[in-house]
Order: C-alpha cells, then sequence, then structure tokens
C-alpha cells in the first residue's frame, strides 16, 4: 500500500467493501451445459440455481 500513497497512485477499493450485482457469465462445453441442465431438470430446479448451489459449496 505505501507504494501506491508514494506513487501518487489510489489505492484500490478491498474486495470485501466492493458491490456486486450477482452477475456474471460463465462459457462451457456443449456437453457441460447438456448435464447441467438434465441435472436441474430431474431435480425440478432451474438451471441457475443448480449452478449457484455448486459454486456455493
Amino acid at each position: 500500500m505505501q507504494e501506491l500513497q508514494s506513487g501518487q497512485e489510489p489505492v484500490p477499493e478491498p474486495f470485501a467493501d466492493r458491490t456486486y450485482s450477482g452477475q456474471f457469465r460463465v462459457r462451457v462445453t456443449p456437453e457441460v451445459h447438456r448435464k447441467l441442465a438434465m441435472q436441474a431438470a430431474e431435480a425440478g430446479v432451474s438451471m441457475n440455481l443448480l449452478a449457484s448451489s455448486k459454486l456455493a459449496m
């Protein structure tokens, strides 16, 4: 941090203090997309909910 301050560069905001939209895109292979779609259908949930729960693990 001292290097940034002494060089007159702005100190970046810490990740924990930033706000996030809750959205981001992930590209997967068609095979992974198919597997997720099938798993979501079998579980009776949306692909978004399935992917969110997998990412939260």
